[in-house]
């Protein structure tokens, strides 16, 4: 695994998944979502990343569409760095 990348567990129930999680993995995820293909890239990801043992009970899970999105979500959201983010409005006072 590169510096980037992250070994993630997550707790389903009473049951841990354990996923390899690479930048390279989180791009194709991102670059597969469209605004009408959103569970597919999903189901890819957690397929692909879960350990290889643990794939036929993960997909069990994924049958049901909305438990995919959670599951995708919760991975991203802990790989995602915290980072503070503050967005600044431009100046409504005329500059000169």
């Amino acid at each position: 695994m590169s510096i980037n990348s992250r070994e993630i567990t997550l707790e389903l129930g009473d049951k841990e998944f354990s996923f390899a999680l690479s930048p390279q993995d989180v791009t194709k995820y991102f670059n597969a979502m469209t605004a009408t293909n959103k569970v597919a890239p999903s189901f890819n990801l957690l397929s692909t990343t879960v350990k290889q043992e643990q794939r036929a009970e993960l997909r069990e899970l994924l049958a049901n569409p909305v438990m995919t999105m959670q599951i995708a979500g919760a991975l991203l959201g802990e790989y995602a760095p915290d980072v503070e983010i503050i967005v600044k409005k431009p100046s409504t006072t005329p500059t000169a």
